[in-house]
């Protein structure tokens, strides 16, 4: 895996020589190094760790997820602020089968970087209005349930938020 500036360094120098391929009269060249230096951008707007770990969390494999995400050593360093939202989302989602208060905190923090889809948004703040629940915060799940109906809008999520709705009545 590499550093996500490096990975601009090398789609740059690629482009530059693809550039000399060009003007050198190798045009099929510089077509190719084109579409090669294509491959380090978009690895750098979609890390490839992160997308090898939603692929494992696609799988519920919850442990070969935590296996990839284990190796981005420094996230701040090798990810850039959404990939760092999505990081924390999968950490929030292995954690929650595990120690709540620790999940807590890393669905907090992914919100705070910011997650790109309506879904994964309403997916967390459902996360959270769960653990909010089961801290008998009820006025902060009943905040967190409405936002995540609201961001929901091709109500994937209905039937769990019902269902959360049906056990927040019991508190």
């Amino acid at each position: 895996m590499f550093n996500k500036n490096l990975k601009l360094v090398i789609a740059a120098l690629i482009i530059a020589y693809a550039v000399y391929q060009f003007i050198e009269g190798n045009i099929g060249n510089g077509i190719a190094l084109i579409l090669l230096s294509g491959i380090f951008i978009f690895l750098y707007f979609r890390n490839e760790i992160i997308l090898l770990a939603f692929l494992r969390m696609r799988k519920q494999d919850l442990e070969g997820t935590e296996k990839w995400l284990t190796k981005i050593k420094n996230p701040e360093a090798a990810l850039i602020t959404k990939q760092q939202g999505y990081f924390n989302y999968l950490h929030g989602i292995i954690y929650s089968q595990k120690n709540l208060t620790t999940a807590e905190k890393y669905f907090r923090k992914a919100l705070k970087l910011g997650l790109t889809m309506d879904y994964d948004i309403a997916m967390a703040k459902l996360s959270l209005a769960g653990i909010a629940m089961q801290k008998r915060r009820k006025r902060e799940a009943t905040t967190l349930l409405q936002e995540a109906k609201r961001l929901d809008k091709n109500n994937m999520l209905t039937e769990q938020i019902k269902m959360m709705q049906q056990q927040m009545k019991k508190i």
